[in-house]
């Protein structure tokens, strides 16, 4: 069976994160990739990972006490993901962005393209090579259309010498399936 669009970002983050990497969850969200991303660098590794909304900070704190793991090896930022270059210096092995809003939050509080354009930049910046950034596009919600065609328009522009880009999409799903991009460091 075909992986959606949360499993495929897992998988592409699992086969190239190691133990002791620097990774980004730049939309914490409920704080599911960041627990993710925390497994997956392990105790000598560091996730940073940003929301704007202080229930995504409690919710992540809950849901790690929940699955008794511990918070060591994470910085959560209460601020927006265009702010990385602010509290990231490090090179990065990957990125996640969940774009649209919180689930279960405020459908009136979302991301925006000028915004997670700018975070997504800031991200390649420090992106080391082989590394990938993950974008997981919700657009269904006012304001998401606009958001998924300025960040098609910004990936397609990115040099082919130094990076590869992928779109990852179910095009026979009802309700605005979700579309991955993923943008992959060459050199």
């Amino acid at each position: 069976m075909l992986d959606n669009a949360m499993q495929y970002s897992h998988q592409l983050l699992t086969e190239i994160v190691q133990p002791g990497d620097v990774v980004i969850d730049a939309t914490m969200g409920n704080g599911h990739d960041t627990l993710f991303l925390s497994e997956l660098v392990q105790s000598t590794g560091r996730v940073f990972s940003f929301d704007v909304q202080k229930a995504a900070l409690e919710q992540t704190r809950a849901l790690f006490e929940h699955q008794h793991q511990t918070l060591i090896n994470v910085e959560l930022i209460h601020a927006s993901h265009d702010q990385i270059d602010h509290y990231v210096t490090e090179p990065i092995t990957g990125a996640i962005f969940n774009l649209g809003y919180l689930p279960g939050g405020d459908k009136s509080i979302i991301t925006h393209p000028t915004s997670t354009i700018s975070a997504v930049q800031q991200s390649l910046n420090q992106l080391k090579i082989g590394g990938r950034i993950i974008l997981v596009c919700y657009y269904g919600h006012p304001g998401g259309q606009e958001e998924l065609q300025q960040l098609l328009s910004f990936v397609a522009e990115l040099d082919q010498h130094h990076y590869s880009c992928l779109r990852y999409e179910f095009i026979n799903q009802i309700n605005n399936p979700p579309i991955l991009l993923c943008i992959e460091r060459k050199k």
